[in-house]
């Protein structure tokens, strides 16, 4: 499937703003299951300067500064990506002590690039709540496959999507006690229980195909891979209890939603601001010249 993705982020100031330093994290991975045809940035006003830079994640950041006085800022992100259906898993995996006790060892490149992931970061740090939840599902000597699905299905039944009942700051605990929150909310909840396990996951973000039926098609997605040692990184979408295919369009991925924030900045001036956000997904339609 091929699609065309649409990404703008308005933000408009209460006074001007003297100047802006800014990273935006809207180019679309090139994965095996996932080409990037076409892709551009458009910043208005026109930056004085853009760098291109790879993360430490090997995500596409561009940075660009904006010198000139400004009372609003748009950036538009526009993409042409082709994804591919992705295999269905048909493998059994180990259990998940045997997996927890592999990643401790880091013994190779694969356990030593997910062991990483099984640390606290600044949005997802373990905590016992966190393991009290996954325990009913992580029963002792479960293959690990089977327990990763069991917990992205509990968790789509178990909380609301509710997009005015959190913020990026609100703690993990609270959205755990509420059983409420959006597509980031759930996916830093699955995988907070993975880490308060000692297993590996980390965060995916992207996009959904708009019109899919699926909650958090209208904005930047956010779902989960967790590591699997015998199938390597395996992805779950808590949020629709669905395994993430040729619908979901990926644009990063790191340790939480810090990592891979879309649009972030410093200004200098504007007092308050209000941010819009639009994303648009759908088919793409090769024009005649093409």
């Amino acid at each position: 499937m091929i699609y065309e993705v649409t990404h703008t982020t308005r933000y408009t100031y209460e006074a001007a703003v003297a100047q802006c330093l800014n990273e935006v994290r809207l180019t679309p991975r090139a994965l095996p299951t996932q080409c990037l045809r076409d892709h551009e940035i458009q910043v208005e006003p026109k930056p004085a300067s853009y760098h291109r830079r790879k993360d430490y994640f090997g995500n596409e950041v561009t940075m660009f500064a904006v010198l000139e006085k400004h009372e609003r800022l748009e950036t538009i992100g526009r993409s042409v990506v082709e994804v591919m259906p992705h295999r269905a898993v048909t493998a059994v995996s180990g259990s998940w002590e045997h997996a927890r006790d592999l990643l401790a060892s880091a013994a190779n490149g694969l356990l030593l690039e997910a062991f990483e992931y099984r640390f606290d970061s600044p949005f997802v740090a373990a905590r016992p709540e966190l393991a009290d939840y996954a325990r009913p599902t992580f029963t002792p000597g479960r293959p690990l496959m089977d327990a990763l699905q069991e917990l992205s299905h509990r968790i789509h039944a178990e909380f609301r999507y509710d997009p005015e009942s959190t913020f990026i700051e609100t703690p993990l605990t609270s959205i755990l006690h509420d059983r409420r929150g959006v597509c980031q909310d759930f996916a830093h909840i699955m995988i907070g229980a993975l880490r308060s396990l000692r297993l590996a996951a980390r965060y995916v973000s992207g996009y959904l195909r708009s019109g899919a039926g699926f909650q958090g098609a209208q904005a930047s997605h956010a779902w989960v891979a967790a590591f699997v040692p015998e199938l390597g990184w395996q992805q779950f979408d808590p949020t629709n209890d669905v395994t993430p295919s040729d619908g979901h369009i990926t644009l990063g991925w790191g340790r939480d939603y810090g990592d891979v924030t879309p649009v972030k900045g410093i200004t200098l001036g504007g007092g308050g601001q209000k941010v819009d956000i639009e994303v648009l997904v759908q088919p793409h339609e090769p024009s005649a010249a093409s």
